[in-house]
């Protein structure tokens, strides 16, 4: 018989053996299981929380990456479009969409004329079936080429929000019926255009592409302004906060001295992870619009705030990749005769690296979904005209941001922007996933196992 089969007594339990548990093991052992059940389920259910997530959002914003629209042959009378008949863009200019909207009117009247559909709606009613974004479209396709006035050409016009929203199935028959905007006749007709192959629902480019619309025009509303400023605000953001973000680090983890004052920063750089992103609002406020003189709604203003409300993220994160760093390396360089200067940026800064990287596309990532210090500085102004380039001082021109500009729409009545919204945020959501992604394509290719 060994000691690990010999039959022990136990301490207030009598004699026993090893190998059968007695009743407190056993009570130890349920009590294993059942944490492991709990863990099992909070994680379960954290995963079905996201799973009703994304669910809603999807459910709800996917319609938003389709449009309806209707093909018409519209004539370009050229004595109305361009009546002192040079086809110079300034004087055509003169021409409203008011002279535009007749001509798409009829265009759209004899289309139907055309393909056989009988209807007893008005002229008017008809033309409330077209957005009025597409009278525009027109006149700028017109401006930017005088060449085609004279001629019949196709065009695809966006249909009403409405008509849209029948197709998506937001809109139906009885809820037309209490509607001003729209009318059961209207959807009729729109039916019969569908079914003639004149109306179509196919992707919709220009939600991606095409700036901001009226709280009237939700079918024209588009995020290229809020695409384009949230990327100039990370350029802003990365220019500034990764540079200054690691080189204090080093130098707080690799050359200050270990004093009241460094442990003071310490201090005050923890509780400004933990600080509110709206006071950072309240701070580019008052720094840098009302001291500093910059515009409002501008990316560069929106920049160095996010910059402000970064810095901390990626002090912590690079700070904690530094300390990763086995002391081994830092002695071995030194010992080599190596400076500090070398052991720091030749040897321990690059198996830093993947920690500081993730770290900072982390700390992106949460700047880009941030909304209430954006509201502070005025970007939640309607923009409709992108910024220029960087180096044309597009920094500095009115824009808005991707939150902000969900904020904007469901701030609106129509129901068509509560679809915009929830297809807002699934851009959003996209543009997160592929900055954590290249966070853990870098975490694992600047890897280095010591």
């Amino acid at each position: 018989m060994t000691d690990a089969t010999a039959e022990t007594p136990r301490r207030g339990s009598g004699t026993g053996s090893l190998m059968v548990p007695d009743a407190r093991t056993a009570k130890r052992n349920a009590r294993e299981k059942r944490f492991r059940l709990y863990g099992l389920v909070a994680v379960c259910t954290g995963i079905l929380m996201l799973a009703l997530l994304l669910t809603s959002i999807l459910s709800a914003g996917l319609s938003a990456f389709r449009q309806t629209t209707i093909q018409v042959e519209v004539p370009l009378v050229a004595e109305r479009l361009d009546p002192e008949g040079n086809r110079d863009p300034a004087q055509m200019a003169k021409v409203t969409t008011f002279g535009y909207a007749p001509l798409l009117r009829d265009a759209l009247i004899g289309t139907i004329e055309s393909a056989g559909i009988e209807t007893e709606l008005d002229p008017r009613a008809i033309a409330d079936m077209v957005s009025d974004e597409s009278v525009a479209q027109l006149r700028a396709f017109v401006l930017a080429n005088p060449g085609v006035l004279g001629q019949t050409i196709p065009v695809e016009v966006l249909a009403s929000g409405r008509i849209d929203g029948f197709f998506k199935g937001r809109v139906t028959y009885q809820t037309a019926e209490l509607d001003k905007n729209i009318s059961p006749e209207q959807l009729q007709l729109a039916e019969a255009l569908q079914e003639a192959g004149l109306l179509a629902t196919g992707f919709n480019w220009r939600f991606i592409t095409a700036p901001d619309a009226s709280t009237t025009r939700p079918e024209a509303a588009g995020l290229g302004v809020a695409i384009l400023g949230s990327f100039y605000m990370m350029l802003v953001v990365l220019a500034l906060a990764l540079p200054i973000g690691v080189a204090a680090s080093i130098y707080l983890e690799e050359f200050a001295p270990q004093n009241k004052f460094t442990d003071l920063i310490e201090v005050n750089i923890s509780n400004l992870a933990a600080v509110p992103s709206i006071v950072f609002g309240i701070l580019g406020l008052a720094i840098f619009i009302n001291f500093a003189g910059l515009p409002q709604s501008a990316p560069i203003v929106g920049g160095l705030v996010l910059t402000l409300m970064t810095l901390p993220t990626i002090i912590i994160a690079t700070r904690a990749s530094l300390k990763s760093v086995p002391p081994s390396i830092r002695s071995a360089a030194l010992g080599l005769g190596a400076s500090r200067m070398q052991t720091v940026f030749h040897h321990v800064l690059p198996l830093a690296m993947p920690g500081i990287l993730t770290g900072t596309i982390i700390g992106l990532a949460q700047a880009l979904g941030e909304t209430a210090p954006l509201l502070l500085i005025g970007m939640v102004a309607f923009v409709r005209e992108y910024p220029g380039a960087p180096w044309e001082g597009g920094l500095f021109d009115p824009a808005t941001a991707l939150p902000v500009q969900v904020y904007n729409f469901t701030q609106r009545s129509d129901p068509a922007f509560v679809e915009r919204a929830s297809g807002a945020i699934i851009v959003l959501l996209i543009f997160l996933l592929i900055m954590n992604l290249a966070a853990i394509f870098l975490r694992r290719k600047f890897e280095r196992r010591w």
